[in-house]
């Protein structure tokens, strides 16, 4: 079974930023040759906000922490899951997307007070 990043996604706009995340997706998939390596759930609405979760195979970020080297390695965060969820936070903002990223198991891991 292949291990998968889950990224929670709290958006304005479920629309136009899962179409968004989708194509930027889609093209890392294309650069490293990859296929079906992520999911976006459907949304669900309240207080204004659409929540919904972006699961990638852990396989792609690794390809694509190989073809982009140093590069990778210079973004904020610690081990791969957190240098991936900034690289994607930095390509859905030169957007002009108001977004925001969380990691899943990090988000319920302290909603119940375990650090």
């Amino acid at each position: 079974m292949e291990e998968r990043i889950n990224i929670n996604v709290s958006s304005t706009e479920y629309d136009n930023t899962s179409k968004e995340i989708k194509n930027t997706l889609a093209l890392v998939e294309e650069m490293v040759h990859g296929q079906d390596d992520f999911i976006i759930t459907d949304s669900e609405f309240a207080f204004g906000w659409h929540f919904y979760v972006v699961s990638v195979n852990r396989e792609l970020a690794v390809k694509l922490a190989e073809q982009m080297g140093s590069e990778f390695e210079k973004l904020k965060g610690k081990g791969l899951d957190k240098k991936f969820l900034t690289w994607l936070t930095n390509q859905i903002s030169q957007k002009g997307i108001k977004v925001k990223f969380a990691i899943k198991e990090e988000m319920e891991s302290s909603k119940f007070g375990i650090f």
